[in-house]
């Protein structure tokens, strides 16, 4: 069974093996030695399978197991009666728990199901003919995940008086568990998940409108296709949004920032026209940087044959002048920003660190940070400073409310200082 596959897909595996058995493709027997010919066939199938298919295990030891008065088996069989796989347990009928000793499918019949179905069979006939309730096995590292798979869990909830002294151990195994509850019929499992998933889809159903898919938006290509530029969508307004439950109350709030234009100015509220101003200052300031010159123009191919095989989302300082000079595409400073910081890990990406592009690289986005740092400022800062003037015109004998009017004004002395 190939780790990581979905569960769906796994039970879909297990419904058509259901079908084949209905069809008489494949069976399960319960088999033990006693004495009956029949089951000293298969018996001997699946001792032969195990030493195959286990080859660290001594034949010996393997003969010994299968063929003990006291070991389970379930044999998997195809339609002529061959054996092609199976599990072996012992029962501890007082304890209630089983043991598994082997559990193995033969080379060509793997990856096909055929150890989930053999599983499940295994733990029903271990419910209602043996009346386990759990079982244990040591498992090797390569068959942990088969087990988890399986219900195996590392946990052993079962006291430890009850098992302790009756499995045997194993050096370099994993001990795990299976809880088998009575009332679950495992042979009809795939069945029982099936009608589970559609009753509770039936109650999301009733609670939400989850099950409703909408038509994908045709905001952004509608205005594309009419000429017209660049809008920004309220989420409002968005089909499903509100049916989902979304209301005002839970709109995104404004920046919690502010924008400095001019050193030494005042931070101002990030409107559509000073973050235009903002972002058509900065770039004019990382264009006019020494280290920008590998990045103002994008890669050319005859450079770099192979440089948009491997970056799939190219960008440049050239096209950013050009979605800025639209005033319809950075709509806020994360759009921008995001565009910038893609500039710098596109390069890290295909350059090795030792090459003056991945210098350069680190080395302008250095310079990119210092220049916002000096002109971006966080209202958490701004109440900062805001509190420094107010305690400081209080010392000076100035007042509290002199000192706090020029820090909410976003204007005065103290804030610019805290500004550089």
């Amino acid at each position: 069974m190939a780790d990581g596959e979905p569960p769906a897909k796994r039970q879909c595996r297990e419904e058509a093996l259901i079908k084949r058995e209905q069809d008489g493709d494949i069976s399960f027997r319960y088999v033990l030695n006693n004495d009956d010919p029949q089951n000293l066939i298969y018996l001997v199938g699946l001792k032969n399978i195990f030493s195959k298919q286990l080859p660290n295990m001594p034949k010996e030891y393997i003969v010994r197991l299968v063929m003990d008065r006291r070991h389970r088996s379930v044999a998997l069989l195809k339609r002529n009666g061959t054996v092609i796989g199976g599990i072996t347990y012992r029962a501890f009928h007082e304890q209630a728990f089983g043991e598994i000793a082997f559990c193995a499918v033969t080379s060509n019949e793997q990856v096909k199901g055929y150890g989930t179905r053999l599983m499940n069979q295994t733990k029903d006939f271990a419910r209602t003919l043996d009346r386990l309730t759990h079982f244990l096995t040591y498992a090797d590292n390569n068959a942990v995940g088969y087990f988890e798979k399986q219900g195996f869990t590392k946990e052993i909830t079962m006291e430890r008086e009850r098992w302790q002294g009756y499995i045997k151990d194993y050096d370099g195994g994993t001990l795990m568990e299976c809880v088998m509850h009575p009332r679950v019929c495992f042979i009809t499992l795939p069945d029982l998940v099936r009608r589970q998933r559609i009753a509770l889809d039936d109650r999301i159903r009733q609670l939400s409108n989850a099950h409703v898919v909408r038509p994908g938006l045709s905001h952004f290509a509608d205005a594309a296709a009419a000429g017209r530029p660049r809008t920004a969508l309220h989420i409002g307004d968005i089909p499903g949004v509100r049916e989902a439950g979304w209301g005002p109350h839970l709109a995104p709030q404004g920046p919690r920032y502010r924008l400095v234009l001019d050193k030494g100015g005042p931070p101002l509220e990030p409107s559509r026209e000073v973050l235009q101003v903002f972002l058509e200052r900065l770039l004019e300031h990382i264009k006019g940087l020494e280290d920008s010159w590998p990045f103002r123009e994008q890669v050319a191919v005859q450079d770099a044959p192979d440089y948009y095989d491997i970056i799939r989302d190219p960008i440049a300082l050239d096209v950013m002048e050009e979605r800025l000079t639209s005033r319809a595409f950075y709509l806020t400073l994360d759009i921008f920003n995001a565009d910038l910081r893609r500039l710098f890990e596109n390069c890290r990406f295909y350059n090795a660190p030792d090459t003056i592009y991945y210098k350069l690289a680190n080395k302008l986005e250095t310079q990119v940070n210092n220049y916002l740092t000096h002109h971006i400022v966080f209202e958490d800062d701004l109440a900062a400073a805001a509190a420094a003037a107010a305690a400081a015109a209080a010392a000076a004998g100035g007042g509290v409310g002199a000192g706090v009017g020029g820090g909410l004004g976003l204007g005065g002395p103290e804030v610019a200082q805290v500004l550089g």
